[in-house]
């Protein structure tokens, strides 16, 4: 008798709570993890975004991100400090609020901080350059289910030239002819939200 009543308020509780739907006037914070596919190489992505339900449907957020990524420059091998953004976000949720399911768009403008990039030759000399921050956005698609998501993103930041510096190779210097650096990269994540309601009636 006790194990049905028990199952009674657990069937109960779990209903209760997905029938909450996202609602207007509501904050939520959003956690990914992902993986960065840059130019000639990768490493991984990761964000926090408080947002703002504006509607059922619409939210506008702030995503504050980091990508750290390795990847080939200059026919070398490069490792790049984490790469911060901070970026105003505006997402359009295709559900009507019957669905756990819930497609969704959307579109970013913001601030990208690029680290210092680390170069290293064959004969483990090695040396870096400063790379000054940039203007960019952010565009993406994805599927929540339930609190959880799935998300794809395109990051559109314009290249970097160097205009050449000296690298330390064998304990000589060499100098190093200027380049230009792409800084746009494709991510694909998986995370969570807390707050703002849940989908499904």
């Amino acid at each position: 008798m006790k194990q049905k009543l028990l199952l009674v308020i657990l069937i109960t509780v779990v209903g209760v709570y997905s029938s909450q739907a996202q609602e207007k006037g509501k904050f939520r914070v959003g956690l990914d993890l992902g993986y960065a596919a840059a130019s000639g190489g990768g490493g991984i992505l990761f964000d926090i975004e408080p947002k703002y339900n504006i509607a059922d449907n619409m939210n506008v957020g702030l995503r504050i991100a980091g990508a750290a990524t390795v990847r080939e420059v200059n026919n070398q091998e490069a490792k790049v400090a984490t790469m911060s953004s901070y970026l105003g976000t505006y997402d359009y949720y295709f559900n009507n609020g019957s669905s756990t399911f819930a497609p969704f768009v959307g579109a970013g403008m913001g601030y990208y901080g690029l680290a210092s990039l680390e170069l290293d030759t064959d004969n483990n000399g090695s040396g870096s350059f400063d790379v000054s921050g940039k203007f960019g956005g952010m565009i993406r698609g994805g599927v929540e289910v339930g609190k959880f998501r799935l998300g794809l993103e395109y990051n559109i930041i314009p290249k970097t030239k160097s205009e050449g510096f000296s690298l330390s190779e064998g304990g000589s210097s060499i100098e190093v002819d200027s380049f230009e650096v792409k800084n746009s990269y494709f991510g694909i994540s998986l995370g969570f939200y807390l707050g703002g309601g849940k989908w499904g009636k």
